[in-house]
């Protein structure tokens, strides 16, 4: 179960320095294509934190094709630590005046490029360790009492998703574009390796503020580029008039354009049985590089749920693979 302290910084389990707590806030302009992405990694045994911000509304091969893409890995962690309330000398500013439920965020680098918007929580927290909430946790732990690894090891050994509602604003070297959207956000915290060990599929498509769904999936890339993919659950809920129901099955194919989303079919089941099926298009293509050790091919996708094309919502597909991976897939070693 997440707490209210869980929005701050947690205390190391070591003095490993790949300890790491990390905060997304992605959120989208539909009209406009436009998706974007603020992101912090925080080291706090080594006291630097990498922080990304993106935006994109085309289909790109490399992040400078977008219309705009930061990325600075050695920025100091401000003294004293507080998650809920941190400046970065790269010009974002975050600010949780009720932990877990509102964040404010703002950023500006100066040279017209700035971002402004307030989160407001629309649903608790899902903790993916939590078996109240996960059916798939709930059932891994009635299959073995001791086995709480659910999520990669200790990448994850803390995290939660949470949907919510973004509204504010972005200024883009003169453009300006209105922020009002539903969108998904994540706190992950535990050792994070330099190095991408596992794939993941997150995705999520938001319908309306009484209805989402988010999934964590697997997906084995080793046909390469173009290939399609199956998808599996790891984890995932649907936000449904306020209230969380975890997934308890899911099945997918992803058609990729290298291995970027072109299309998905998810068909997935949650905690009151109900099975919801639904189809998302890429509209957009970014290879978001969180850190120097991952590559997520990052889509803003269109969803139709079921088979009624008047039900349209919005979100994005991450699909992260790691480069050592990337590497022998290229060189044919796979």
């Amino acid at each position: 179960m997440i707490e209210d302290q869980d929005a701050d910084f947690h205390k190391p389990t070591s003095d490993d320095p790949t300890w790491a707590e990390t905060n997304f806030f992605g959120f989208y302009v539909p009209e406009a294509h436009l998706n974007v992405g603020v992101y912090a990694l925080f080291r706090p045994n080594v006291g630097v934190v990498i922080s990304t911000v993106a935006m994109n509304s085309k289909f790109v091969e490399a992040p400078w094709q977008a219309e705009y893409w930061d990325a600075q890995h050695h920025l100091a962690i401000p003294q004293p630590h507080n998650l809920r309330d941190y400046k970065l000398a790269n010009g974002l500013s975050v600010t949780s005046p009720d932990p877990n439920k509102v964040w404010d965020v703002e950023f500006d680098n100066g040279d017209g490029v700035a971002v402004s918007f307030r989160y407001t929580a629309l649903a608790d927290a899902f903790d993916i360790h939590d078996p109240a909430q996960d059916p798939v946790v709930a059932k891994a732990l009635a299959a073995a009492a001791d086995d709480d690894t659910f999520a990669w090891g200790e990448a994850y050994a803390g995290h939660f998703d949470q949907t919510g509602k973004f509204e504010g604003e972005v200024s883009l070297r003169g453009r300006t574009y209105p922020v009002d959207c539903v969108s998904t956000m994540d706190h992950s915290w535990g050792l994070r390796s330099e190095h991408q060990g596992h794939t993941m599929s997150w995705l999520h498509a938001h319908f309306s503020e009484n209805f989402a769904i988010h999934a964590i999936l697997d997906f084995d890339p080793d046909g390469g580029p173009d290939a399609a993919t199956d998808l599996t659950l790891s984890h995932g809920y649907v936000m449904e008039d306020g209230k969380l129901y975890g997934l308890s099955d899911a099945t997918g194919r992803t058609i990729r354009r290298g291995f970027f989303a072109q299309s998905v079919e998810l068909e997935v089941t949650d905690s009151r049985g109900k099975t919801h099926r639904l189809t998302g298009l890429g509209r957009t293509a970014f290879p978001w590089q969180a850190g120097p050790g991952t590559v997520g091919y990052n889509v803003l996708a269109q969803w139709r749920y079921g088979g009624d094309n008047s039900a349209d919502g919005w979100g994005e597909i991450q699909d992260f693979i790691g480069p050592q991976h990337l590497c022998k897939i290229y060189s044919g070693d796979i």
